[in-house]
């Protein structure tokens, strides 16, 4: 296959039409007319030797390769939106661009709400959009950040990548603020006999790990995908949960929860900016590197230090 013979127009119409599953809106959407929408997707079909979009009854759905094309089509064109407008200079007072950051929620609240603080008065035009990361991001790594700006991330997950350190920080425990048998510290029987909230991703395996080398497997009750929701789910009850130290003092106060110290000497945890080495020498992804590290500096007298 030669890309000299193809028209990268078409991706924009592919998208437009596997998106839509609809001519004259995949038209309207990309401001083409229903005919030339028409024969782009004739023009596409030629070239897959498939039908794309098959119509079932009044409408159209997928083929089982038009399936299979949605994603790759979408992954395929952000990373052709981000290679055309990459840019020699950058002027953060003047741009408008947008820039897509994947992170869980606690690095948004811990750090991308400081970071959306700085680029507002900095670069007044620039957009910041944080997409929660996916549970594909260890299998997946190279097409993720190929479509997105940047990973936010601690080391001891992905590696093999470009990355520019941001801040440090610890896990805690948190426990419901009236506790009935925790006081002012946890020892290893309360970790085995307690029962737990507990992360589901990827994200945490460095102190699930470590558990399990001391010999301790958490009684999980509850799992959750989302950071934040632990200490609600912990507070009002016997649960315990680990949970990164700046979030935990952040929280506490907010969902009547306290932070006790772990009864073991806790993995610490290096948060790091992640991107695909095509982005390394762009302008505009170069002052977001360094706005995201002078972000991270400030944040060094923080509860992990």
């Amino acid at each position: 296959m030669q890309l000299s013979r193809l028209d990268l127009n078409l991706v924009v119409a592919l998208r437009a039409l596997l998106e839509e599953r609809n001519v004259t809106r995949a038209g309207r959407r990309v401001g083409l007319s229903q005919p030339a929408m028409s024969a782009a997707l004739s023009r596409l079909r030629r070239h897959f030797d498939d039908d794309l979009l098959a119509r079932v009854g009044g409408h159209y759905e997928l083929t089982a390769l038009g399936q299979v094309l949605l994603d790759r089509t979408t992954a395929a064109y952000e990373v052709l939106e981000r290679l055309f407008t990459s840019q020699a200079d950058f002027d953060p007072a003047r741009e408008r661009r947008e820039f897509k950051l994947i992170a869980s929620d606690y690095a948004v609240a811990v750090f991308g709400a400081e970071l959306a603080r700085v680029v507002h008065e900095e670069a007044p035009g620039i957009r910041l959009r944080f997409a929660q990361t996916p549970t594909t991001v260890v299998d997946a790594t190279d097409t993720l950040l190929s479509t997105s700006d940047g990973l936010l991330m601690p080391h001891g997950v992905i590696s093999d990548f470009p990355a520019t350190d941001l801040y440090g920080d610890r896990w805690v425990f948190v426990v419901s603020r009236d506790h009935p048998s925790v006081e002012d510290h946890l020892t290893r029987q309360d970790l085995a006999r307690l029962p737990w909230v507990t992360y589901q991703r990827t994200y945490d395996a460095p102190a699930v790990r470590q558990l399990g080398m001391l010999g301790i497997e958490p009684r999980v009750e509850v799992s959750v995908d989302s950071f934040q929701m632990i200490p609600l789910l912990v507070a009002g009850t016997r649960r315990i949960a680990l949970l990164q130290a700046r979030l935990a003092v952040l929280l506490a106060p907010l969902a009547d929860v306290r932070v006790v110290e772990p009864p073991y000497e806790a993995v610490p945890l290096r948060q790091a900016l992640w991107w695909h080495p095509v982005h390394t020498h762009d302008a505009g992804h170069i002052w977001l590197r360094e706005t995201a590290a002078r972000v991270g500096r400030r944040m060094a007298d923080g509860p992990e230090e």
